[in-house]
């Protein structure tokens, strides 16, 4: 009887756990629903709030009737830990990034990357209430294709800050911050992989104000306010969604038209899902699962690679990604940056082989020294 009773109640948490949940957020004058089950936390909710209401989950402020203290302010809470009811409306208090001014001294970033233990690692993965979170991603995020999928090609998948481009320097050009020899990388790359670029967009706002490109006049601001502090007003009227910040950055640095290669499709923080880890919280990643379910026919698990600068990012696919050196401080380390050369060889390489996933990945290095080495002696 005991058995049955704890089994009943097993069985009545999760499906509590799972159990959608219709709320009503009210901003700006206006009302929003959005849906949410149990095991998403409040950060996942706020991501559903972005959006309808295209408010980066950093700008929102919410307010409910009953809930006070940090509870609402802490992503990692779970929505089943908060007496949230169907009939009860939440206000959201926040600013889309383009009718924000923005104060460019920001506060010092930091990056906690962080290795999982391997027992871990393989833990979130297979955790059902994580696949159940990557299921409803799958269903609730549309990827817009911007050039047709190619039979037969691998799938490359890349971030863009720290990896592509270094978003914190200071330059009047983004061409001074994009990485070295990243157009000669993306065309070698295109000869045998589809490209996506996916990224983590919550930072750049501010980042781009101070930073002085993206349609903002940094050198006429500069002169006359100075660079230790000055005040931008962010006058690109169209920019109303994390997806137009993405087309933006990479426009400016000539890789959305460029004639040599093409780019499959671009995913923002909005396709990213929430787990939770014993050693190290709650914290967002990059599930690929997402793009093999929208594109079955073309790439999976044995054909695909993502390269970020934060491992944690790929912790659902852990067998799928490489952790690339971060690109940061441009001006200093562009001479001396050959990461993408480096990382062109080793993708030409495993493009002749089969499975990628079961490839070693940390150790790409030595396997293009390696194939250096047998090259040489052919």
């Amino acid at each position: 009887m005991g058995e049955e009773r704890a089994s009943s109640s097993s069985s009545s948490l999760m499906a509590t756990m799972e159990e959608e949940m219709t709320l009503t957020v009210k901003w700006s004058g206006k009302e929003y629903t959005v849906r949410v089950c149990g095991d998403d936390t409040v950060g996942e909710l706020k991501r559903r709030i972005c959006q309808v209401t295209e408010v980066l989950p950093k700008r929102q402020k919410l307010l409910y009737p009953k809930i006070v203290g940090p509870k609402l302010a802490d992503d990692s809470t779970l929505i089943s830990q908060l007496p949230f009811k169907s009939s009860v409306k939440m206000t959201m208090i926040g600013t889309v990034e383009d009718d924000l001014i923005i104060d460019p001294v920001d506060s010092p970033e930091i990056v906690d990357d962080f290795e999982l233990g391997q027992d871990e690692a393989v833990d979130l993965k297979d955790k059902e209430v994580n696949k159940q979170k990557l299921r409803r991603r799958i269903d609730q995020y549309k990827i817009k294709v911007r050039n047709p999928c190619r039979k037969g090609k691998k799938l490359l998948v890349l971030d863009i800050d720290y990896t592509l481009f270094d978003h914190r320097s200071t330059a009047e050009n983004p061409l001074q911050l994009m990485r070295p020899y990243l157009h000669d990388f993306l065309t070698a790359a295109y000869a045998e992989y589809d490209i996506m670029i996916w990224e983590v967009m919550e930072s750049w706002s501010s980042g781009l104000a101070g930073k002085g490109w993206g349609g903002l006049h940094w050198g006429l601001i500069s002169k006359n306010f100075g660079k230790t502090f000055c005040i931008v007003l962010i006058n690109v009227r169209t920019l109303h969604s994390s997806m137009k910040w993405v087309e933006l950055k990479m426009g400016q640095l000539g890789v959305l038209n460029n004639p040599n290669y093409k780019i499959t499709a671009l995913l923002d923080h909005l396709a990213m899902i929430t787990v939770q880890s014993e050693s190290r919280g709650v914290f967002d990643c990059k599930p690929l699962g997402l793009i093999w379910a929208h594109f079955p026919e073309y790439y999976n698990s044995t054909n695909t690679i993502m390269f970020d600068d934060l491992r944690r990012n790929f912790v659902m696919n852990p067998q799928n990604g490489l952790t690339i050196r971060p690109f940061r401080k441009a001006h200093a380390n562009r001479e001396n940056d050959k990461e993408l050369v480096k990382l062109t060889q080793y993708l030409l390489s495993i493009a002749e082989g089969g499975d990628l996933s079961a490839l070693d990945h940390r150790s790409w290095e030595s396997f293009v020294e390696d194939s250096s080495k047998r090259r040489r002696r052919v």
